[in-house]
């Protein structure tokens, strides 16, 4: 099998556990990372016996693939730059700033054929996954997504210096639920305050879907322990997700299990084994790369997540712009 030549854009926090993954994968070759500050670029290469860049443009013609890990507002010219070369790209979430940008990336990979995947990582949590042959038609969908302030070091800032809460962690269930929903959103009603940023760190949404469905999600950055839960509810079906401890309960009409005192339900657990969901993620990028299938988060999904983002994020603007205007302080 020929090597497939990779290459990580971008080496802090996040992009370092790229460039260790696709080290590790089998048939593939960490053929450079690239990353502002030369330090960082040359430590990351020496530990993994690769070579440093500190612009991008150069790993274009010495590799096949690239994962984009670099801040948000440079997602879109470097992944176009690597698209307009041929170039498949992951993309770290979210996908660009705006829809435009989205859109414009899109449509270079559909007219020149490189694949885009976009970085929503839990869609290959085990759990998330066996979700896959349990939930077919949910009515009604709530999640939390809590996580303690990281403080700042050497390779990482302050969570909420670059995006708001919203872009930075509700996404991840903004595309979990569009993907098992399956229709479009009918409204959207917003709340969310800046507490320790100067971007909104604590937000509510909830989404009406044109089939009837409703998701109400809520993601913080400022509370006193992490939690990563959803719970979705549909005819028969009640099914709760933990997604760190990789751990559903199915409480389901007339199926196997413990039975409960509501009255012909029945309790099942299950528990996967611990997985490295970003080696997974990668594993699946570079089958694509491979086979051209289309990636199991694709850019007009990662599209999609980011419209439904962007419309809460407005939403929420306008309303404290609005409460604002009548006090002077929130």
């Amino acid at each position: 099998m020929k090597s497939l030549h990779v290459g990580v854009v971008g080496v802090g926090y996040l992009g370092r556990f790229h460039a260790e993954k696709y080290a590790r994968i089998d048939g593939v070759k960490l053929a450079g990372v690239v990353d502002i500050i030369p330090e960082r670029a040359e430590n990351v290469a020496k530990r993994l016996g690769t070579e440093p860049f500190t612009d991008y443009r150069d790993l274009i013609g010495q590799v096949d693939a690239v994962s984009v890990a670099v801040p948000t507002p440079l997602h879109f010219s470097v992944s176009r730059d690597f698209l307009q070369n041929d170039v498949d790209v992951l993309i770290e979430k979210p996908m660009t700033e705006t829809l435009e940008e989205a859109d414009a990336l899109i449509e270079i990979a559909d007219s020149r054929g490189p694949i885009i995947q976009v970085g929503h990582l839990e869609r290959f949590n085990p759990a998330v996954m066996a979700l896959r042959e349990i939930v077919d038609h949910p009515l009604f969908i709530e999640s939390h997504r809590l996580h303690v302030p990281k403080k700042p070091g050497r390779d990482r800032k302050v969570r909420g210096t670059e995006v708001d809460v919203i872009l930075d962690l509700m996404i991840h269930d903004i595309d979990i639920i569009l993907n098992f929903v399956g229709s479009e959103v009918k409204s959207v009603h917003a709340a969310g305050v800046p507490v320790i940023s100067p971007h909104v760190d604590i937000a509510n949404a909830r989404l009406v879907f044109e089939n009837g469905c409703v998701a109400n999600i809520t993601a913080s950055r400022i509370s006193l322990k992490n939690m990563r839960k959803i719970r979705i509810f549909q005819r028969d079906t009640y099914v709760s997700v933990d997604y760190a401890n990789h751990d559903i309960t199915i409480i389901q009409r007339g199926a196997k299990g413990t039975p409960l005192p509501i009255p012909g339900m029945f309790l099942q657990r299950k528990t996967f084994e611990d997985s490295d969901s970003l080696e997974s993620e990668l594993e699946a990028f570079v089958q694509s790369v491979r086979t051209r299938e289309v990636p199991l988060v694709s850019g007009k999904e990662g599209r999609n997540a980011l419209r439904v983002a962007l419309s809460i994020v407005e939403q929420i603007e306008a309303t404290n712009r609005n409460f604002l205007g009548k006090t002077g302080s929130f």
